[in-house]
């Protein structure tokens, strides 16, 4: 959080009593410092970079301290809690199992990951008939590596290269960042191994070429062609910014791909299970990828990833050549199963995309009032507003903050602004959200863009 940091000393604001919002302390709340402070103390600076809200429960998509404050969520805790927090179906599930006896099992075999594996196939694309399960997003972004790498290598020993987005997040592990698109994140490497690429993404904002033919031209540009690359690894949209490219470049994108037996590999580890207002994100472009990554909204709660793939890719390493100590643990593969039924038998794909119709109705029209929101991007129930010095497109990251802090003040809640120089506000609220909630926080999220100045 370099250049910006919360503030840390309580302060009155206006007492705030709506439906969906509540605060009545001052904030930070003043009996949460000692708290705030032991994990200063005791974390690295790093861990301080959300807004000073200590969380005590969630539930929906609502957020509750311990001294009767209440948040709207609009972060499902880093796009994770898409079913909704904490949902009792899914305790429920989690306990059951817990009490089963098993917690843990490695790779041995285990009747409960046989049916999220199943149910994982199930829900793919037609083809995509293998699932791997991990911990992490940045762990399938490794695997998938990997896999392409590997595949690659059997055609042409010089056939390892990857190619990736600029501005794209893959994940914080070494290989996960070599991948992603943040010059920021990656000074720390030094030296890159051979076979990284990088192409710009066609958001039509940053980049405003959105032909296919400036990735072919890109490519020639760095004297490389379809003969030494393996995978094309690719956000279903930008992280940062919720950025999605054009439906008929990513068609153009997975044609050249085949012909030049390059996987496609998507990043879904934010766009998945029903975020977009698809099940899958990458549905919207009308392609089927080589290999899916996935993760967060997964489970709406603990860590479990998965990579989805075709038997080619996925079958490559024989028995204990590739493994995860936690592959599959079984309490997470239970709260898995328990939020993809949720999101089925509640309609929460369908939700998400009507509600989100009526979000970005509400933003396009704060964009039309507002000079400092430069555009506003995503689909679905996530959204990107990028905060601008006004005329011009340059990010306006201390504004960004202000106006994630003064929204807090009302109880409204975001994670930390994000993307292209830190100044792109995120909206990702949990998918059982309704349209009286998302109006009640545009009420709020307005209040503080005119407070923030």
């Amino acid at each position: 959080m370099a250049g910006y940091s919360y503030n840390m000393v309580p302060r009155s604001v206006p007492k705030v009593e709506t439906r969906f919002r509540r605060i009545v302390t001052r904030i930070p709340v003043p009996e949460s410092i000692p708290i705030l402070e032991t994990l200063r103390r005791y974390e690295p600076v790093a861990m301080t970079g959300q807004p000073p809200v200590v969380w005590d429960r969630a539930e929906g998509f609502q957020v509750y301290d311990r001294w009767g404050n209440m948040w709207l969520d609009w972060s499902s805790g880093v796009v994770v809690a898409n079913c909704g927090h904490g949902r009792e179906e899914m305790r429920r599930a989690i306990i059951k199992q817990v009490e089963h006896g098993l917690l843990h099992n490695y790779c041995f075999p285990s009747e409960i990951r046989s049916k999220l594996v199943e149910k994982l196939v199930q829900l793919a694309p037609k083809g995509l008939d293998k699932v791997f399960l991990l911990t992490t997003g940045a762990e399938t972004i490794e695997n998938a590596i990997k896999l392409t790498r590997t595949y690659g290598r059997k055609i042409n020993k010089r056939k390892i290269g990857i190619v990736t987005f600029t501005n794209a997040f893959h994940g914080r592990t070494l290989g996960a960042q070599m991948a992603g698109g943040i010059s920021s994140l990656k000074e720390w490497i030094g030296e890159y191994p051979p076979g990284f690429y990088q192409v710009p993404f066609p958001d039509g904002f940053r980049c405003e070429d959105t032909s296919f033919e400036l990735f072919l031209r890109t490519l020639k540009d760095q004297g490389i062609d379809g003969s030494s690359i393996c995978g094309v690894i690719m956000e279903t949209y930008i992280g940062g910014g919720a950025s999605f490219a054009p439906k008929r470049y990513v068609q153009q994108l997975s044609e050249w791909c085949k012909e030049n037996d390059v996987a496609l590999v998507f990043d879904e580890v934010q766009a998945g299970f029903g975020r977009t207002g698809k099940f899958f994100g990458f549905e919207h472009y009308g392609v089927t990828p080589d290999i899916i990554c996935c993760g967060k909204g997964i489970t709406s709660s603990l860590p479990l990833s998965a990579v989805i793939g075709r038997q080619e890719f996925l079958d490559q390493y024989g028995p204990g050549e590739m493994t995860s100590t936690h592959t599959g643990n079984p309490v997470c593969v239970a709260a898995s199963l328990a939020s993809i039924d949720i999101i089925e038998r509640e309609g929460l794909v369908e939700n998400a995309k009507r509600v989100g119709e009526r979000l970005h109705e509400e933003l396009l029209r704060i964009k039309q009032r507002h000079a400092i929101v430069g555009a506003i991007h995503g689909m679905g129930l996530v959204a990107g507003l990028h905060i601008v010095k006004e005329g011009s497109k340059e990010p306006d990251k201390e504004r960004a903050f202000g106006i994630v802090e003064r929204s807090m003040e009302k109880g409204l809640l975001f994670f930390s602004p994000v993307g292209f120089g830190g100044g792109t506000i995120k909206i990702c609220p949990p998918l059982n959200i309704t349209e009286e909630a998302i109006m009640d926080g545009i009420k709020a999220m307005e209040e503080a863009m005119g407070e923030s100045t």
